[in-house]
């Protein structure tokens, strides 16, 4: 007999929106509205006015609607007595939204849970577009990232995440070894990976299968952004995409007439977040949180990787699943997606997982089977894992807390001090080449330590062609190499020795 309290998502949606006339496409709220309109149409019973727990992931495309929730119940004709919207629009919301869900359901406070997010940054870019004297399309991530501070990271030009994840993937390639081409074959093999799970996908923003030599080779259709990254690589948040789920009790789902089917139950789930500031990371190969996050879940449920029928490894850069990949030992030739990735699924910046949630809930109808959901957001800053299943997870108990901060900071490095005014010798530490538009280094920077450990960072302007030239080579490996950094006005400047 199971318990009435089950959590159990019964209904999903998604919905792509591709107007004629991007100025005429819907707003964030508009696409939550079909999206859980799809989910109770999914789930074959009238929930959405009976719903009693609103969860919305913030959304940035359109900053008026500073919180969804009222507008978006006024438009679904439903009164919840709790209503939630994330703190941030980070990729971890989603699945932190469906773990809310599960306890609040286990623990008898909610009998129906409707979740949803979207983002509409292509309508809205076309439409500043529009409204801008010059016709420029503003980036809205970086506005974004600006209107929070400018500060010293910004100064050097490490505003949005794409200029802070390549951080990650060189230092990563160092620590594992690889050489460039070899850190770029496995990146391209994921991502490949990921476009044919796209392809298969009705509900991904970009279904074209492209080839691993593809994704990593620049061209003119595939420039490259951030060393090492190219187009292809990253996430493409450029989409109008809305994803839903709704979550009850078994026991509600019965009374519903809901056929068990329809079924997908929920786990337990882990989080463990690093610090805000990327800055304030003890190392840049590897995540405490991260670790923690993924095993955590796995032990709360009793379930070991072997167990792990199918995954949804966050995808916004490909250093992520490279990380977590390694912690739970995915092989290579498996998918670590369902939806596709944030390139070709789509990047609605924090609903990603909504997205891989709903598809993961459709692969488990149709295979069976359990599944593992991973989610990153910031800037690799918060990580929440959960498990889903076709079948009750014995091991699972409700409510449970998810927060694994401690032991995520129990296994943390020392986190470096920072010297922002240092001149003289330093060590590489990671780095990254900015491109502009037209495919050619612009800048570089340096993440560089002191003799005496701590971290400061450097500047390569456009003009040094040489330095630009040894961060970027094809048979050389940057990190650890000894250089200076060097006074500058108004950044500081890295040579190699």
């Amino acid at each position: 007999m199971l318990d009435e309290r089950l959590p159990v998502i019964v209904g999903v949606g998604q919905i792509n929106d591709r107007p004629a006339n991007l100025l005429d496409g819907m707003d964030p709220v508009e696409l939550m509205a079909a999206a859980l309109e799809k989910a109770q149409a999914d789930a074959g019973a009238d929930l959405l006015v009976d719903a009693d727990y609103l969860g919305v992931v913030q959304q940035i495309a359109f900053p008026a609607i500073a919180n969804a929730c009222e507008p978006l119940a006024a438009r679904l004709g439903a009164s919840p007595a709790v209503m939630f919207q994330s703190h941030g629009p980070n990729g971890d919301s989603p699945v932190m939204l469906l773990n809310e869900a599960a306890n609040r359901i286990g623990a008898g406070e909610t009998r129906i849970a409707i979740i949803a997010g979207a983002e509409a940054l292509r309508t809205a870019g076309a439409r500043a577009a529009a409204a801008a004297a010059d016709g420029q399309k503003p980036d809205a991530l970086r506005q974004a990232a600006h209107r929070k501070k400018l500060g010293y990271a910004q100064s050097y030009g490490l505003v949005a995440p794409v200029d802070v994840y390549p951080l990650y993937e060189n230092a990563l390639r160092h620590s594992l070894g690889q050489t460039l081409a070899e850190a770029q074959a496995e990146s391209g093999a994921i991502w490949s990976r990921f476009s044919e799970v796209a392809a298969a996908n009705e509900n991904a923003w970009i279904r074209k299968p492209v080839s691993a030599a593809e994704i990593v080779t620049p061209s003119d259709s595939n420039r490259p952004i951030a060393f090492p990254y190219t187009k292809l690589q990253v996430a493409n948040a450029a989409v109008n995409q809305g994803a839903a789920f709704i979550v009850t009790s078994v026991g509600e789902a019965r009374r519903r007439g809901i056929p068990e089917a329809k079924w997908i139950y929920v786990g337990n789930g882990a989080a463990a977040h690093e610090h805000d500031s990327w800055l304030e990371r003890d190392t840049y190969d590897h995540s405490a949180s991260m670790e923690v996050s993924i095993r955590r879940t796995l032990d709360l449920n009793a379930l070991t990787p072997a167990d792990l029928d199918t995954v949804e490894l966050y995808s916004c850069f490909p250093c992520i699943p490279k990380l977590a990949r390694r912690i739970i030992d995915w092989p290579l030739d498996k998918p670590a997606t369902v939806f596709g990735g944030l390139t070709f699924g789509g990047g609605p910046i924090g609903n990603y997982m909504s997205h891989a949630i709903a598809s993961m809930v459709d692969q488990l109808r149709a295979q069976g089977g359990t599944g593992l959901l991973f989610a990153n957001g910031g800037f690799a800053t918060h990580n929440h894992t959960i498990a889903v299943s076709s079948q009750p997870i014995a091991a699972a108990s409700f409510p449970r807390s998810y927060d694994f901060q401690a032991e995520a900071d129990a296994l943390r490095g020392a986190i470096p001090a920072q010297d922002r005014d240092y001149a003289g010798p330093a060590t590489l530490e990671t780095y990254t080449v900015f491109y502009g538009r037209d495919g050619q280094p612009r800048s570089g920077v340096v993440v560089a330590r002191t003799p005496d450990g701590k971290r400061t960072l450097g500047h390569v302007p456009g003009s040094d062609g040489a330095t630009l030239a040894r961060l970027t080579a094809s048979d050389g490996d940057p990190v650890g190499a000894a250089g200076t950094i060097g006074a500058g006005d108004p950044l500081n400047l890295w040579a190699f020795a």
